[in-house]
């Protein structure tokens, strides 16, 4: 218990901190934000092996195409995720729910990098731009865009169906899927104290060509993923 109070004391201390002196970079080029972005992801890690000796890996940075456009499909057990993927890739867009974007300060930056948002479970006109919202940035950026399928967070043994967004956007926008699988809520779970002496592995899958319909897609992009949680839960 000690260690998770002393590990949220500091953790949330250095977001807010970064977040602070951040601020001027609201008003000059995304690159900075997307800087102070990646900060937040070192942050996150330093945190979790000083202060619950968690064991950080990385696997298959060799699946990742630097040479062509590509979006990635993450799973999603924890704010980890969120925070230190932009330290493996160059300036994530992430397709977020629309709520993320209204928490103050942290929804600026959201915004100023260029996230995209959307609202769950609702047709909104906001949402029917969605996709026209993604295209634009593909065909704008070299950035890539990174979307959890399950939506939320969820715990490390659920294994909920993933959403149809995902075969939609694999539809349009013509480019391969780089599928991820992270084991994070062993570590840092959606509800519950956090885990101590752990090890988080970030599982880089092989790309997703693109040529199937949305459906197989879907079909094949969870049970990648799936298959790669079971083996690393």
């Amino acid at each position: 218990m000690f260690r998770n109070t002393i590990f949220l004391i500091f953790f949330f201390f250095g977001i807010i901190f970064i977040s602070v002196i951040f601020l001027p970079s609201l008003l000059m080029p995304k690159k900075v934000v997307i800087f102070g972005g990646k900060l937040m992801g070192y942050w996150s890690s330093f945190c979790l092996k000083f202060f619950l000796s968690t064991k950080i890996t990385i696997r298959g940075l060799e699946n990742i195409n630097k040479n062509q456009k590509f979006f990635i499909a993450a799973s999603h057990q924890s704010m980890f995720e969120t925070f230190f993927l932009q330290t493996i890739f160059n300036g994530p867009v992430f397709i977020l729910k629309n709520e993320l974007l209204q928490i103050p300060i942290f929804g600026w930056y959201l915004k100023k990098i260029g996230s995209i948002s959307i609202r769950r479970n609702k047709i909104t006109k906001e949402n029917l731009g969605f996709l026209d919202d993604i295209i634009k940035h593909v065909n704008e950026s070299y950035r890539p865009l990174i979307i959890f399928p399950q939506a939320t967070r969820v715990l490390p043994y659920e294994r909920p169906p993933f959403k149809k967004g995902v075969g939609k956007i694999y539809e349009q926008l013509k480019i391969e899927c780089l599928p991820l699988a992270i084991n994070s809520g062993v570590v840092w779970p959606k509800t519950g104290k956090k885990k101590s002496n752990k090890e988080i592995i970030v599982s880089i899958l092989s790309p997703i060509k693109f040529g199937h319909d949305k459906e197989t897609f879907l079909k094949i992009l969870e049970k990648n993923i799936y298959d790669e949680l079971n083996k690393i839960y």
